[in-house]
């Protein structure tokens, strides 16, 4: 009995420590320090890294089978438009043109002795010398000449174009990067013999993340740093805003077109672009809190914490743009809100804080 009343007292203090424990954790008062939101002139940048390339590049290949010949250039060759690149043995196509040019000369001769009869059955028939079926059959020679001879030289016209064909001119004036065949080889129309980088003008292309896409537009100002370069910055504009996700960086593709002036970029290399976000809103004011006020949801969400009568209330918020000065607010909170900064991580909605440092 007495071992059981013991036992009993025991457990009736526990239970009222864990009630006293319970109590004392509930209506406890967390130290925090909280910050009032303020209107501030930011200047919203976004800053992205991407790669240089060419505004035109182009996989040359021969516009009809053949023989290599001759290679003009290798790569790292410095090109200007219409330059010869490549020579295709013309030998076969020489003798086709040869052919076609006899052929349109005996069809040259027989219309001009078909126009010749022509002509002679003319004073012929006003002295009634011929019968009209005669005049007739030459009037209709005549025609079946001129045909034959427009036949002629449409087949010499298409020989010339098939020999011309051997000879690949640059479509553009720009560098070889790369020489993919050699004399003596064939090579079929297709086949890609060299590639050809215009290095004239280069245009940046950059991936915009999913949440800041909104903000994109063609009247953004940007400038572009280029690796190369680091102490030299370009004006660019953004020329292509494409609409379509990777689905694997959850980013878009943003091309920007880049004023060099004299200075040549080297496409493949990469640089940054800091994109102006606010050019249509300038000096607008914007509501900044510190980063340190920001909680991070699973789902990607923020949330800060904001304190009135002594209790900790949970506001969900939508944010813009970070810089140095801080995080922009686009909803959940005003600018009579107080906002924790610190002793926000270990917060519970409704829970009871007192505030050991304030800033206004």
């Amino acid at each position: 009995m007495k071992n059981s009343y013991y036992l009993k007292s025991i457990y009736l203090f526990l239970f009222a420590l864990y009630g006293f424990l319970t109590i004392t954790t509930v209506y406890a008062e967390t130290p925090v320090s909280v910050i009032s939101p303020e209107k501030s002139k930011v200047s919203d940048n976004l800053t992205l890294s991407g790669t240089l390339t060419a505004e035109k590049q182009a996989m040359l290949s021969p516009r009809v089978d053949g023989l290599v010949s001759s290679v003009l250039v290798d790569a790292g060759s410095k090109v200007k438009k219409g330059e010869l690149l490549l020579e295709l043995d013309p030998a076969l196509s020489k003798q086709v043109l040869n052919q076609a040019k006899a052929a349109t000369a005996e069809a040259q001769a027989a219309r001009n002795e078909a126009q010749r009869l022509v002509d002679e059955a003319k004073g012929l028939r006003e002295k009634n010398y011929i019968s009209a079926s005669e005049n007739a059959s030459r009037l209709s020679n005549l025609k079946l000449t001129e045909a034959a001879l427009m036949a002629a030289k449409a087949a010499e016209a298409s020989a010339l174009e098939e020999l011309t064909r051997h000879r690949l001119p640059a479509p553009f004036s720009g560098v070889i990067s790369a020489k993919l065949t050699e004399v003596g080889e064939w090579v079929n129309r297709g086949t890609t013999v060299l590639e050809l980088v215009a290095t004239n003008k280069v245009r940046l292309d950059v991936k915009v993340p999913q949440e800041r896409f909104s903000e994109i537009n063609r009247q953004n100002t940007v400038e572009v740093i280029p690796d190369v370069f680091p102490d030299k910055r370009f004006k660019g504009t953004i020329n292509a805003i494409v609409p379509v996700s990777d689905p694997q960086a959850r980013a878009f593709l943003v091309r920007i077109l880049i004023d060099t002036g004299d200075i040549s970029l080297l496409p493949g290399t990469s640089a940054k672009a800091i994109i102006g976000l606010n050019d249509n809103q300038q000096n607008q004011q914007r509501t900044i809190i510190p980063r340190d006020a920001l909680l991070l949801h699973p789902d990607g969400g923020y949330s800060v914490f904001v304190v009135k009568d002594g209790i900790a209330k949970r506001h969900k918020v939508s944010i813009g743009n970070q810089s140095s000065q801080g995080v922009t607010i686009l909803s959940g909170i005003t600018l009579d809100d107080r906002v924790v900064t610190r002793g926000n991580e270990v917060l519970r909605d409704g829970q009871n804080v007192t505030i050991v440092d304030s800033e206004q």
